[in-house]
C-alpha cells in the first residue's frame, strides 16, 4: 500500500511535494527565455479588392425555420437565362498575431461578428501571453466570459485558437495537421457540398451527374422546402431525392440538408419515404435546440441523422451523442472553440461510435483536422463549390478543388499567404 508520509519523508525534511519535478508554471510567463513567443499584438485587418461572380445563377434559397410564415417565404426560384459576369469589391477581415520575437499567426477570412469581441474582449486577455500556451490561452478565454458559452463570442474565441495553432506550426516549422498527430491520410477526400445550386426538378440530377464525373462522388444537396409550404413542398422534397439517386446511380453519397426548417411530422414522412434511396445522412432537420426531436427521429428512423453546424463546444456534442440523437457530428472549428475543441470534439464522438464531418464554413482549420485523425472517425471534409472561391478569394495558392480531393498541405502553419495582386486596400481595424 502507497504510503504517504514514508513517501514524502524520503524526499528530504521540509521538502514536500515542491520537491516533485513539476514544470512550474513560471515557464509559461513573461519571465523566462520564451520571450519571443510572447503575444505583442492581437489586429483584425480588413481585405478589399475585385471578385467576379456570375449574377442570376446559383443562388437557390434553403428552406429555414421563418418559412412557416407566408409573408417570409420567397417564391419558387428559377435560375436565369440571362445570367452574365459580373465583378465588384468585396471585403474580408483576417485574423493576425504577432509575438515578441517575430512570428506571425495568420488566419482567415473570419466572419465580420467576430471582430468586435475579439478586439474588445479577446486582445486585453491574450496580450502579454505565451502565445504557445494554447490550451491555457483557450480555458482561459472560455471562462473568461460568463455569457461565451455560444454564439459571436465563441466564433472570436474559434478564431483566435485558429491563429494560435497557425503560430505553434510557424514555431516548430510544421503544418499543424502534424502536430495534431497527423498525417492520417496522403490527402483528403471533401464531399460536395451543393449549397446553392438550383433545386428544380429535372435541373438537379442532370448537374449532380455532372459534378459527379468531375469527381465528386459525394454530394450534398439542400433541401429548398418545408412544412410551410404544404403537400407539394413535401413532394418536392421526396422528389429532389428520388431524381438524385436516380441521375448519380448507387454508387454515389448522397447527403441531404434541412436547415433546421423542418418538423418531425415532416422529417419523418420523408425519412420514410425515402429510406430506399439511402441517404448517407440527413443534416439539421430541426433546430439544434430540439434534442428530443432528434431523439424520437433516429429511433423510428434508418437514415443517419446529422447536426453541429451550431454547436459550440464538445460537451453540446456530448448532450446528442449520449441521448443517441445522432450519428455524425459536424462541428465547425470556425464556429466551435477552433481546432482545439474540434479535436476533444472528434476523441469525444470516437467513443461512442460517431463519425465528425465538419462543417466547411471554411478550408483551413478542418482539413487539418480530419486529416489528423483516423479515417474511421474522420471519413471525409466538406467542400462548398460555389462559396470557396469566395472565400479564398484573396489567398496565394487557395485550398481549391474541382474533383473533391485535396493534397495535404506542406507550409507550415495552415500556410496561408494573401495574393497581393488581388488586394487593392488593406487596413487594420
Amino acid at each position: 500500500m502507497f504510503n504517504r508520509r514514508k513517501f514524502l519523508t524520503g524526499l528530504g525534511a521540509g521538502a514536500g511535494l515542491a520537491a516533485l519535478p513539476f514544470p512550474s508554471l513560471a515557464k509559461w510567463t513573461d519571465e523566462d527565455n520564451t520571450a519571443d513567443t510572447i503575444i505583442d499584438a492581437v489586429e483584425v485587418i480588413r481585405i478589399t479588392g475585385p471578385y467576379t461572380s456570375i449574377s442570376g445563377v446559383n443562388r437557390q434559397y434553403q428552406v429555414q425555420q421563418i418559412h412557416i410564415y407566408p409573408e417570409w417565404r420567397p417564391g419558387l426560384y428559377s435560375d436565369r437565362t440571362d445570367s452574365r459576369e459580373t465583378t465588384s469589391n468585396i471585403s474580408q477581415y483576417y485574423l493576425q498575431i504577432r509575438t515578441r520575437g517575430g512570428l506571425t499567426g495568420f488566419y482567415g477570412a473570419i466572419d465580420g461578428e467576430c471582430v468586435t469581441p475579439v478586439l474588445q474582449q479577446l486582445k486585453p486577455f491574450l496580450l502579454g501571453k505565451n502565445a504557445l500556451a494554447i490550451e491555457s490561452l483557450w480555458d482561459g478565454m472560455y471562462r473568461n466570459n460568463r455569457h461565451g458559452r455560444a454564439g459571436h463570442y465563441m466564433m472570436a474565441l474559434s478564431a483566435v485558437d485558429n491563429v494560435l495553432w497557425d503560430i505553434r506550426g510557424k514555431y516548430y516549422n510544421t503544418p499543424v495537421y502534424a502536430l495534431l498527430g497527423g498525417p492520417t491520410r496522403k490527402e483528403v477526400l471533401v464531399y460536395g457540398s451543393c449549397l446553392s445550386f438550383t433545386v428544380e426538378s429535372g435541373k438537379a440530377g442532370p448537374k449532380a451527374r455532372q459534378l459527379f464525373n468531375e469527381g465528386f462522388k459525394y454530394q450534398k444537396w439542400f433541401m429548398a422546402y418545408g412544412p410551410g409550404s404544404g403537400p407539394q413542398g413535401y413532394n418536392h422534397s421526396v422528389g429532389l431525392m428520388e431524381e438524385l439517386r436516380g441521375s448519380l446511380g448507387p454508387e454515389a453519397l448522397i447527403m441531404v440538408d434541412a436547415y433546421m426548417g423542418w418538423d418531425y411530422p415532416f422529417a419523418n414522412a420523408w425519412c420514410r419515404e425515402v429510406e430506399k434511396y439511402r441517404p448517407y445522412f440527413l443534416e439539421e432537420a430541426f433546430p439544434s435546440d430540439r434534442l428530443e426531436s432528434f431523439v424520437q427521429l433516429s429511433q423510428h428512423s434508418s437514415i443517419p441523422l446529422a447536426t453541429g453546424e451550431h454547436f459550440y463546444s464538445r460537451w453540446e456534442a456530448l448532450h446528442f451523442l449520449k441521448a443517441g440523437a445522432i450519428q455524425v457530428v459536424q462541428s465547425d472549428p470556425e464556429w466551435c472553440g477552433g481546432v482545439s475543441e474540434l479535436v476533444k470534439t472528434c476523441h469525444i464522438a470516437s467513443a461512442f461510435g460517431a463519425k465528425v464531418i465538419p462543417h466547411g464554413h471554411n478550408i483551413h482549420a478542418a482539413l487539418h483536422v480530419v486529416a489528423s485523425q483516423s479515417p474511421g472517425v474522420c471519413p471525409f471534409g466538406e467542400y462548398l463549390i460555389n462559396h470557396m472561391p469566395y472565400k479564398l478569394n484573396f489567398q496565394k495558392n487557395p485550398l481549391l478543388t474541382a474533383n473533391g480531393i485535396l493534397p495535404l498541405p506542406t507550409l507550415p502553419g495552415f500556410g496561408i499567404e494573401l495574393d497581393e495582386s488581388k488586394v487593392e486596400k488593406k487596413e487594420v481595424v
